[in-house]
């Protein structure tokens, strides 16, 4: 027995959020029966022998064997082992050490850092494989795509809300209720979820009391955003300087022009053009009502846009159950005028254990009110095009317009004042209850029902245009209204057994899925007051019109999965799912998904028992398949349509209605029908098999971690609408199964952590991911005629989705000796794009094209970095992607005088650098008013290196010590400063405003934001 004469005394607390642990056991190492626990602050005091050793240890959280000492500070590490048991991986959860398919769990406390509406925004660069886009738009609305473009039609994928799936909006919920996130990537994984698991499935799982004591949470932040990366526009002089250049160089008096600009010019001893000055008339139109002026139009519709977010949660637990309930409320004021996004949510989720251990019934519901102004359609491009010389208004205070010879393009003041009445308010209710029936040990069963319902009203105005030539006195609006109904029901039983070295589940399971879609809106024209509170269609005196529409699909599906583990050692899973969709013909209206997988925990195996800093490596292989079913709910059907009096273009008519009794308009005519679609009974499911090779790794007691995998995907019987041929007669276009497409390539993600004993630690987290896209059938006519890519000019099997076949811009000519050395090129001249002859034939034809664009991108990554040090902590994101092809149609405005077939339109300063005699280093080409060179086609000179590396989130916090909060009677108060894309570092080939939103999508601000998190 030792001597008993060291007095150690403690503090034990969680590396998670530095709270105390509570209850944790301290013992004495070779003295077990000398320990004790933990109090209520963490704290604890225990007498060892000199020199000896204390072992802590929790429930969750990974033992720690120490060196005893007289104060020690003690910070124990949840253990992922024990973690890794809750991972969701479809109707069922496992743990993560047994998983042998591709599955990526998302830290949220790391999503709730960037303050995103949309939680999904919040993976760009986190999720290795996963390729999120979105512009700045208020409500955060994106586009996710998992290991590539997968098929030609959807590629959206699945996500399911706490076991009920849907394809709607993730920004119309409140993310702030999601507990966990996880991202299903291989077949083995998804394949439970067949029919829609194609291009992947995302699951996430709202919170949930705990138990313990109530819980009230409040967080509230505010931020500022701002425009960081605006277009550079010409001003009005740059405007005129632009202009008398482009009609110099072809030759023409730059004192025609019709816009009031006059030139003091004339030509050098070289006989080359100089401009003098420039001078404007005082006012644009002949009733002196419009005055000259020097607008900056992207000043005049944007502003600093105000995002506002609070969140307030209250949940409960004990033994009978727990309930969580939550209120949100978002708000967006967004960087152009009048647009925005508002978001009212409500969340309640409960269980409650009827009978003990035996019965247990719950439910998960929240109800969402957004509302959002969306900017016009092509806004940003109408602001570029505004000339500068036009005032925003004129002298008697209207809104100023085109005049002379002002190009017909609106006030873009006006027409964002026009637009912003149009606002639509969509509901949405989302949820599911269910029954549990425990009825002996490892035995299961759950039936669930859940509904995703939504509604969505819209007034859509037309309000007169007053300003100048493009006015037009029409008023209208029309009144809108979609509905939504999905619902879901399923019933499933799961067994779970363990024996010795055997550990295993097996579950069966079937679930119905139902949607009816409906919208109806009704259109009037000419009101006698201009307002919202008046224009209903009722109150309108003109043109009426009605439409509606409604259509729908079901789907009943039958599956199974068994997981075996063996030893800890040796993982096994098989999963089939057999789907029935209405949206296919009798003849192959089921198919069934199977997925198999197998994996190896090598760490755990004898010969490795010795490597000791080494804590778990694991090598997995899957092969499964899924489908596809996202076609049109009518694809199988022959479709006619009336068209009862139908004028289209050129007003050529293409109604039904036929006076077949020669009555020549005297009374109401009959109508017919007119085909629009061939029916096709065969059309059957797209089908994705995927294989994935995979190896999980964890180094150094964990302070190393992370994951390689390897996959190849194939969708076949892809589901294309081909258009029949001229002598079928019209309406032949029809639904069939005619294509294949493959992906494959690599994901990796690596981490590394570490505490220190004075408090400081770090984690850093980085993945990058590749893949490469290839078409490889589809029918000849489908394939040549540009709609997947080639332009119409190659097929484009054997090649990515969207690629594009071009002109190769080979420099400016910079002498009439170069244009005389060059092949037979028509409008070539000193100051023009060069076409590279690639044929070597002397002549620039169409064959002189090639494949010039390729969406993929090399690779895409993201680094995350977290410290903390006693109260403070600070997180820094970066994300980006590496080697993409963009193609820029703002260049054809920015580099290009005629790079549209109108003119007088602005452009940017980079004109300002084109081509001239004494300018003759420049690529950009010499102005010209006619494009006789036709310089806007598709060729490399658009396409740009579009790689960047962006600092997505940078925040830091400061918790208040507990010995300060607990004075304002709250557990935890959080303080932080975050900023939102902050920094963005491009190629140097890039020429443009934003290469991740390269053209006249919403503008991608900066977010400068202060938020407080508040616990009780």
């Amino acid at each position: 027995m030792h001597a008993q004469d060291l007095v150690v005394q403690g503090t034990v607390i969680s590396a998670v959020d530095n709270f105390p642990v509570i209850g944790a056991t301290i013992v004495e190492n070779g003295n077990n029966t000398n320990g004790t626990i933990t109090d209520f602050d963490g704290k604890f005091t225990l007498n060892v022998a000199s020199g000896s050793s204390i072992t802590v240890s929790f429930v969750g959280f990974k033992t720690v064997t120490l060196k005893a000492e007289s104060m020690m500070n003690i910070v124990l590490n949840e253990d992922s082992e024990v973690l890794e048991e809750v991972v969701v991986t479809g109707y069922t959860t496992q743990r993560k050490a047994d998983l042998t398919g591709a599955v990526s769990v998302v830290s949220m406390d790391e999503i709730s850092k960037q303050n995103e509406n949309n939680p999904m925004k919040a993976l760009q660069g986190r999720v290795p494989g996963m390729n999120i886009t979105a512009d700045g738009n208020p409500s955060g609305s994106t586009t996710i795509r998992i290991r590539g473009i997968g098929t030609l039609n959807n590629n959206d994928p699945l996500y399911i809300i706490d076991g009920v799936p849907t394809k709607g909006g993730m920004h119309e919920l409140n993310g702030n209720d999601i507990e966990s996130i996880q991202v299903l990537k291989d077949a083995a994984s998804a394949s439970i979820y067949g029919s829609r698991a194609a291009n992947g499935v995302i699951i996430v799982t709202t919170k949930k009391g705990k138990q313990g004591q109530i819980k009230v949470n409040f967080d509230a932040s505010v931020s500022a955003s701002m425009y960081t990366n605006k277009m550079e526009v010409l001003n009005a002089r740059e405007y005129g300087q632009a202009m008398w250049q482009a009609y110099v160089n072809d030759g023409q008096d730059p004192n025609t022009n019709a816009l009031g600009y006059s030139y003091n010019w004339g030509y050098d001893q070289n006989g080359i053009p100089v401009l003098h000055g420039i001078s404007m008339s005082r006012f644009l139109d002949s009733a002196n009502t419009v005055p000259s002026a020097d607008t900056d139009w992207f000043d005049e519709i944007s502003r600093t846009g105000v995002i506002q977010q609070y969140n307030l949660s209250v949940s409960n637990g004990s033994e009978k159950g727990s309930s969580y309930f939550s209120l949100g409320y978002y708000k967006n004021n967004g960087i152009i005028k009048t647009s925005d996004f508002e978001r009212f949510s409500a969340r309640m989720n409960s269980d409650y254990n009827l009978i003990e251990n035996i019965l247990t019934i719950g439910e998960h519901f929240t109800v969402n009110r957004t509302s959002e102004v969306v900017a016009p359609g092509g806004f940003l491009q109408n602001v570029l095009q505004a000339n500068p010389s036009l005032p925003v208004y004129t002298t008697e205070g209207e809104y100023a317009g085109p005049v002379g010879g002002y190009p017909d393009r609106e006030n873009p003041v006006a027409r964002l004042e026009r637009n912003s009445d149009t606002k639509y308010y969509y509901w949405r209710m989302f949820g599911d209850a269910y029954i549990n029936l425990n009825l002996f040990k490892g035995f299961n069963v759950r039936s669930t029902f859940g509904i995703d319902y939504s509604q969505k009203q819209q007034r859509i105005f037309t309000y007169p245009i007053t300003e100048g030539n493009v006015a037009n006195d029409k008023n209208a609006v029309e009144a809108k209204q979609e509905h939504w109904m999905r619902w879901m029901w399923n019933a499933v039983a799961t067994y779970n057994f363990e024996k010795g070295k055997h550990r295993g589940d097996a579950m069966i399971g079937v679930e119905l899925n139902n949607e009816d879609n409906t919208w109806f809106s009704g259109y009037k024209e000419d009101f006698s007051i201009l307002n919202p509170d008046f224009m209903w269609p009722d109150a309108g005196v003109g043109t009426a019109q009605a439409y509606g529409s409604g259509d729908g699909y079901s789907l009943v599906s039958f599956f199974g999965k068994f997981n075996y583990t063996f030893d800890d050692k040796y993982l096994a899973s098989l999963t089939v799912r057999r789907d029935g969709s209405s949206r296919f013909g009798k003849n192959n209206r089921f198919a069934t998904f199977p997925s198999v997988s197998l994996g190896w925990r090598m760490s755990q195996e004898e010969f490795m028992k010795d490597i000791e800093w080494l804590d778990d490596l694991k090598v997995r292989a899957s092969w499964g398949q899924t489908g596809n079913q996202e076609i049109s709910n009518t694809a199988r059907y022959t479709l006619y349509v009336p068209n009862y009096g139908v004028t289209e273009s050129g007003g050529q008519s293409y109604g039904t209605s036929y006076d077949i009794e020669g009555t020549n308009g005297g009374k109401t005519l009959q109508s017919g029908f007119k085909r629009n679609q061939l029916g096709n009974d065969d059309i059957k499911w797209e089908t994705t098999t995927q294989t994935n090779i995979g190896i999980d790794f964890s180094l150094f007691n964990q302070q190393v971690y992370g994951s390689l995998d390897w996959f190849y995907k194939k969708t076949t019987d892809i589901l294309v609408q081909m258009a029949g041929i001229a002598s079928m007669g019209e309406g032949t276009t029809q639904w069939i199964n005619a294509g294949e497409m493959e992906n494959k390539g690599f994901e990796f993600n690596i981490g590394h952590r570490k505490t220190f004993d004075n408090g400081f630690k770090y984690d850093f987290n980085a993945n990058i991911s590749t893949y490469r896209n290839k078409i490889t059938a589809l029918p000849i006519t489908v394939a040549a005629n540009g709609t997947f890519g080639g332009n119409g000019v190659e097929s484009v099997i054997g090649h990515a989705n969207g690629s594009q076949v071009g002109y190769v811009a080979d420099g400016i000519f910079k002498s009439q000796e170069e244009v005389d050395n060059h092949a037979v090129q028509e409008g070539a001249g000193v100051g023009r794009i060069r076409w590279r002859d690639l044929d070597g034939n002397g002549v620039i034809n169409e064959k002189d094209q090639q494949w010039i664009y390729d969406p993929t991108p090399a690779f895409s990554y993201g680094l995350n970095m977290y410290f903390e040090y006693k109260d403070f902590d600070f997180t820094m994101f970066w994300q980006g992607v590496q080697g993409v092809d963009i193609i820029s149609d703002l260049k054809k405005e920015t580099d290009l005088w005629s790079g549209l077939n109108i003119g007088f339109l602005n452009k940017g300063k980079r004109l300002l650098d084109a081509w001239t005699p004494y300018n003759s280093s420049s690529d950009i080409p010499a102005l010209t008013r006619s494009d006789v060179n036709n310089e806007k086609r598709v060729s490399t000179y658009f396409v740009e290196n579009g790689s960047f590396l962006k600092l997505r989130n940078i925040q830091l916090g400061y918790n208040l010590p507990k010995s300060i909060s607990q004075k304002f009677k709250v557990d935890r108060l959080r303080l932080y400063l975050s900023a939102q894309n902050v920094l963005t570092i491009t190629s140097k080939e890039f020429t443009g405003v934003d290469p991740e939103n390269p053209n006249y999508g919403y503008p991608i601000p900066m977010n400068l934001t202060f938020g407080i998190n508040v616990g009780f």
